[in-house]
């Protein structure tokens, strides 16, 4: 039986890791310095271990610890780690920016969550509300086998499949790409055009459109134009009217040269920021 060991486990993905992975086909142990983390634990009846007494012997490294503390913590275990072991990294920023141990044998792969689809088929009241995905909600996950040997692949992709489950879609990418997709795409674009789309709300219901009305209307509005503008309704377009205020606003409101924040070097800065807070 395969080994895994979870640093971090009690900590905000930790723990949700910890969780999924009760009850699967691996024998995992749990390494967690903080008191309040091991309380945590505590919930799910799992007992913790030292890094020296779990790392040795653990085939599967799962890396759930802060972007910015990633690197500090990686290289003081670095002897720590079994031969030939996996490790896994829970987000691309700190393999992106070279921040794991260089040591040749290990392996280093990244899985990170795409989160419940906002257009989906979720039936159950839980899974409905489960907007963050991995209780109940079905999600999709991107991977990535960054070094290593391709017969690690797919024993890293289960154990993702099964601390993300459940899980639909696995889809393979390189970590360059998962770092576009975060944070260029999710984050620096997808996250500030919603929270100016928040802000505008509020601007609303300031000039006294009642505050229910307002994101009645809106969440209303996102919805049927999400699915125009990602194929989800084929043949449906934009009105005339609508699509005149989008060219008008754009031209208004975005600079010209937006997309430079997919250049390398953007990309770089903004990963350099996450885990190094430059």
């Amino acid at each position: 039986m395969k080994k895994i060991a979870i640093i971090g486990a009690g900590g905000k993905m930790g723990y949700r890791v910890s969780a999924n992975l009760r009850n699967v086909p691996y024998d995992v142990t749990h390494i967690e310095v903080s008191e309040a983390g091991r309380t945590r634990l505590k919930e799910l009846d799992i007992s913790c271990v030292d890094a020296q007494t779990a790392l040795p012997d653990a085939d599967v490294v799962i890396l759930a610890i802060p972007d910015n503390l990633i690197g500090k913590i990686t290289h003081s275990l670095v002897d720590s780690f079994k031969q030939g072991a996996i490790l896994i990294a829970l987000d691309a920023a700190a393999p992106f920016a070279g921040e794991l141990p260089d040591r040749s044998d290990l392996t280093i792969f990244v899985a990170h969550p795409c989160h419940p689809p906002v257009f989906n088929d979720e039936t159950d009241p839980e899974a409905k509300r489960d907007y963050f995905g991995g209780i109940k909600a079905k999600q999709h996950i991107v991977c990535a086998l960054m070094r290593g040997p391709e017969q690690h692949f797919d024993l890293a992709e289960d154990v993702s499949r099964r601390m993300y489950a459940p899980v639909m879609r696995s889809h393979r990418l390189s970590v360059d790409h998962m770092a576009i997709l975060e944070p260029v795409l999710s984050e620096t674009i997808g996250l500030t055009c919603l929270s100016i789309v928040r802000e505008a709300t509020e601007e609303a219901i300031r000039r006294g459109v009642p505050k229910q009305a307002a994101h009645d209307f809106i969440l209303g509005h996102l919805t049927i134009g999400i699915a125009i503008l990602f194929d989800m309704l084929p043949g449906a377009q934009f009105s005339d009217a609508a699509q005149k205020a989008i060219d008008r606003a754009k031209a208004e409101i975005i600079t010209p040269d937006w997309k430079k924040v997919f250049e390398p070097e953007a990309v770089a800065t903004s990963i350099q920021m996450i885990t190094r807070g430059a």
